[in-house]
């Protein structure tokens, strides 16, 4: 069943990174060629005998410019450009534990160290001085029943079917796995949908990693393909990065062949307005014409985005590009991104600022994701105040205070405008 299942995937052995097969041409898991000169110089080495998912391009995709700029990516602290990287000696030893990736497009749009995407993308010595992280705070590991598929909620599985992106976020919650050999592999991919295959319960799939869309879109449409050929798999989701970081690489090809494949929806992450460039935009625009609604997963990150007026614009141009706010997530308890956190109150000051203050598409869900595996918990601020008998005592975004009959729709309704506070949220508590 296994064979059947990954028949067709473009998949490679090789013990070298560098290996190009006769048929397709390969970029390497760990330290992309150069140039596809380079590359060509060790097709002949020896094939080993270590089975991997690879990130394969076929000849039919030599057109698209995405596969030279990740060939081009940096993963070496002595290749960033020195006004970006004034401790390489540091930088290296980061990327030894947490490798780095940073493609020219995304480098692109870093203007100055410390800038909102130099902190998303640039390893800092504070990745190795965390004491208060876990490897897998989601407890992702303990709910998989096979390798690379969680099952935490009823009706629903994460599936991580790459271990590759396009560029590595310094915050991500998956730093254990991300850019290493062998966490994805073709076994594990039809372990997977075998699995999914056998529960019945399982309504709808997201397929995550790393990220999926760095595989070739043969690769993509295989998985899609033996997951419709499953009756209870009612929708699949895709968790991608790459419209914000590599947004090239959502060519037409790739969109027309998702089309076929509906209901389809697609979670993105963009964390700052300077992320929502022509690119980015056109890249949604052409995801979201093939019918393929959009979500946007935002991390609450210090430094990049926790601020009021940044968020709202971040979430206003989110809706500009046709992308719908989804969650807000707190930052996760990871190893290595301590320095990313910021207080619960942020967050929820953040959405008070948000809601009513701008049109309620702008507003995503704050979640907590629970550690242990408790899974998302959404956090608001508190608008209910109290219960009086019958009634609800309420405020709205103004702090306006206002009675609302509880239950049986009797009672008189007024509202209580001489105890509004106005201008000033200090008096009000959020839990």
């Amino acid at each position: 069943m296994a064979e059947q299942i990954i028949k067709g995937f473009t998949l490679q052995s090789s013990g070298d990174p560098s290996f190009l097969s006769k048929e397709e041409d390969t970029i390497p898991e760990d330290e992309p060629p150069s140039s596809a000169g380079e590359a060509q110089s060790v097709a002949s080495k020896k094939i080993e005998s270590r089975s991997n998912l690879r990130l394969v391009f076929s000849r039919e995709e030599d057109d698209d410019s995405w596969r030279g700029l990740l060939a081009r990516s940096i993963t070496k602290a002595v290749d960033l450009p020195k006004q970006l990287c004034m401790d390489p000696i540091t930088v290296h030893d980061v990327t030894r534990r947490y490798p780095m990736r940073i493609n020219p497009y995304y480098l692109g749009l870093i203007k100055e160290t410390n800038d909102p995407i130099w902190l998303q993308a640039i390893p800092d010595f504070k990745e190795l001085n965390d004491p208060l992280g876990l490897e897998d705070p989601l407890n992702e590991e303990e709910q998989s029943p096979v390798p690379n598929i969680t099952h935490r909620y009823p009706d629903r599985v994460l599936f991580l079917v790459s271990s590759q992106c396009a560029m590595y976020c310094r915050f991500c919650t998956r730093k254990r796995k991300v850019g290493r050999s062998l966490t994805v592999t073709e076994e594990t991919i039809a372990l997977g949908i075998e699995y999914i295959g056998r529960h019945r319960e399982v309504r709808d799939v997201l397929l995550s990693g790393g990220d999926p869309l760095l595989l070739t879109d043969k690769s993509i449409e295989h998985i899609l393909k033996a997951l419709r050929q499953i009756p209870h798999v009612e929708i699949v989701r895709i968790g991608t990065r790459v419209p914000c970081t590599l947004p090239q690489r959502i060519t037409p090809r790739l969109v027309n062949m998702l089309k076929k494949y509906h209901p389809l929806y697609i979670n993105t992450h963009f964390n700052h307005p300077i992320e929502i460039t022509p690119d980015a935009a056109n890249a949604c625009g052409r995801l979201a014409d093939a019918g393929i609604p959009l979500g946007c997963q935002t991390v609450l990150l210090r430094g990049v985005n926790d601020d009021a007026a940044i968020m709202k614009q971040l979430m206003q141009r989110l809706l500009r590009i046709r992308v719908r706010p989804y969650y807000l997530y707190q930052a996760d308890l990871t190893q290595g991104t301590g320095h990313f956190r910021t207080p619960i109150d942020k967050g929820l000051e953040i959405i008070e600022a948000l809601r009513g203050h701008t049109s309620g598409l702008c507003v995503p869900t704050f979640v907590v994701d629970v550690p242990g595996g408790g899974g998302k918990t959404p956090l608001l601020p508190n608008y209910l105040l109290r219960k009086e008998d019958d009634t609800l005592v309420l405020r709205n975004y103004e702090n306006n205070v206002y009675s609302y009959p509880f239950a049986t729709g009797e009672g008189e309704i007024k509202t209580d405008n001489t105890a509004a506070r106005e201008g000033n949220h200090e008096d009000w508590n959020y839990f």
